[in-house]
């Protein structure tokens, strides 16, 4: 499935179930993200494979907030449209050597469709403790409790029109849907060697149990509509940094290691219209995830700098068939992937950069599905690779003008790409064999006056195939890839006056895009509009921060999600309507 929501659409040709993998690129679960206490959100453009692991589209790198210096309790409510309600308690501070962050929060969702209500607890903490003599120790906790995630499916054009609101009648009827419950915790080292060297360790253990209902009894293949997924995945890495001089000149050196490892026993049982029913699948999927890698950032000049990297990644994918139908097998993807990077600088209002990389993108777990049977993996997926091409530009100017231009051209093989079988009643994968991704993104954000920002992107996509014959026999040469709108734009005005006044406006544009690979269905083009405005005030260790919003403020009808080349014509999930909110945030410090 694929709903655009950013300004860099070069991953959006990855999009499916979500399926957690051995290694940090690609997909990856979101259910245990909170939001509500991440400090930073730091979006890195195109493959950067030498540290951030075989990612081919970019990288999110979601940081937890430290503790404040001074310790604080708060609570915080949010009431909406459609039954949405989020409560949450915080807690941080620091204590000498020790600094702490807690949150554990609820939300709960009727939904605006029927059969799309949503239950979720989460619990995320962040502790660190800094060492004698420098370095620091750093604990990391996280529990998810998704007790129900209602699907109600994709629509035909004639039911989206008809009623925007239903659900798809196989989905109410084999009552489609998902629970999860997951515990994970990491713990990282970061130790200071010498004045100019630096060591830093890692590793985090996760436990993950799944349940999950899709709308079909037993499809075509023999595999049965509902899932039950228990998982268990471990890693551990590191890298080693240097500060050398060369000649007078400044040089940072880093080389790293990555280790994970995966265990599913992954079962699946006839759906009797919401009950579980006859055993269908029964296999243990064992995955490692091997990487090395090396970086050199080296001062040329003053202005110009020179990064230079290289990763080596080896992945093992094993599957056992315990029912006897001989799906057991073994698969194996190794890739060498450099990157080259030149950067320069004219003083601190102009950046002129390009760089060059190689990406790798092996299939998850869920895209080995095997298409052709109840068990093992599909022999015929091979992994993704593509390469990178970008120059571009950013600065600040006068101090309040933030910009950004960048032009890409990705020429990739064998992209990984969504499909349904006629009867299977869900996605499968198939490789595409070669594409062309290329197209620009810029931004703005200017400071108008003090404590008023207006900013605004926008992305200019042009991805089509150049080469793919679908399983079918099918020719799709020359056919836009589906899911990538041609033109996105977003733009937002935020103010925050001294008086504990603020408030936010964003909008964003969808153009149209297709929805199959053969271009015969396109979305329409829509434009989303929200508004948000809250008042804090202080007084006597108290912090109290009451807020309203409206989401989709031009009441616009328009689809948050389309399913990619989907069966029976069910692509469509309608977006809500206009919907509101107002909640209340209460903070003591201590």
């Amino acid at each position: 499935s694929c709903t655009p929501t950013s300004t860099s659409a070069r991953s959006a040709t990855r999009r499916g179930p979500s399926s957690p993998t051995p290694r940090r690129g690609g997909q990856a679960s979101v259910d245990a993200i909170d939001l509500g206490s991440a400090q930073r959100i730091e979006v890195i453009r195109g493959p950067f494979s030498a540290v951030y692991g075989s990612a081919s589209g970019g990288v999110i790198d979601i940081r937890t907030e430290d503790g404040p210096e001074t310790p604080f309790l708060s609570g915080r409510v949010n009431d909406g449209t459609y039954g949405h309600r989020d409560l949450q308690a915080k807690t941080g501070g620091q204590r000498g050597r020790f600094n702490w962050l807690a949150s554990l929060s609820s939300t709960e969702l009727d939904g605006y469709r029927d059969h799309s209500a949503y239950r979720r607890e989460l619990l995320n903490a962040k502790f660190r403790y800094e060492l004698v003599g420098d370095g620091r120790l750093t604990l990391l906790l996280n529990a998810v409790d998704s007790p129900r995630a209602d699907d109600p499916g994709g629509l035909t054009a004639a039911e989206a029109q008809q009623d925007r609101r239903q659900a798809a009648p196989r989905n109410l009827l084999f009552d489609a849907g998902e629970a999860l419950d997951q515990q994970s915790v990491g713990l990282s080292l970061r130790k200071p060697v010498t004045a100019a060297q630096e060591l830093m360790l890692r590793l985090y253990h996760v436990r993950r149990d799944f349940v999950g209902r899709l709308p079909f009894g037993v499809n075509s293949n023999g595999q049965g509509g509902s899932i039950d997924l228990q998982r268990r995945f471990s890693g551990l890495g590191g890298n080693y940094r240097w500060v050398l001089d060369w000649a007078g000149r400044r040089s940072e050196l880093m080389v790293g290691f990555d280790y994970d490892a995966l265990r599913d026993l992954r079962q699946r049982f006839a759906n009797d219209q919401g009950r579980t029913g006859a055993l269908t699948t029964n296999q243990d999927e064992d995955v490692t995830s091997t990487g090395i890698y090396i970086q050199d950032v080296l001062n040329l000049s003053d202005a110009l700098t020179l990064t230079l990297g290289a990763r080596l990644d080896d992945i093992e994918y094993e599957v056992s068939d315990r029912t006897g139908g001989g799906g057991s097998g073994q698969r194996s993807f190794s890739e060498f992937n450099p990157m080259l990077g030149l950067n320069w600088r004219r003083g601190g209002s102009l950046n002129l950069y390009g760089n060059l990389s190689r990406s790798f993108d092996p299939p998850a777990t869920t895209e080995l599905a095997n298409p052709a049977g109840p068990t093992g993996f599909n022999e015929n997926l091979e992994s993704q690779t593509a390469t990178n091409y970008e120059v571009g530009l950013k600065g600040l100017l006068s101090g309040r003008l933030r910009y950004e231009l960048a032009l890409f051209h990705i020429a990739v093989d064998d992209a990984i790409v969504p499909f349904e079988l006629t009867g299977s009643g869900q996605a499968f994968f198939e490789n595409a064999g070669s594409s062309t991704h290329q197209g620009l993104e810029a931004s703005l954000a200017l400071e108008l006056t003090s404590g008023l920002v207006a900013s605004a992107a926008y992305t200019w996509s042009d991805f089509t195939f150049d080469n793919f014959r679908g399983l079918g026999g099918e020719i799709f040469d020359g056919r836009r890839i589906p899911g990538i709108p041609e033109h996105l734009f977003q733009a937002d005005l935020n103010w925050d006056h001294r008086s504990g006044f603020y408030a936010g406006w964003d909008m964003l544009y969808v153009g149209r895009f297709y929805a199959d690979n053969v271009n015969a269905v396109a979305s329409g083009d829509y434009l989303v509009s929200n508004l948000q405005a809250g008042f804090r005030r202080a007084l006597d260790g108290w912090m109290l921060e009451p807020f309203v919003g409206v989401n989709n403020l031009l009441d616009e009808r328009y689809m948050g999600n389309i399913r990619l080349n989907a069966a029976f014509g069910r692509y469509y999930e309608p977006a809500p309507e206009r919907h509101v909110y107002a909640g209340l945030e209460l903070r003591y410090g201590f």
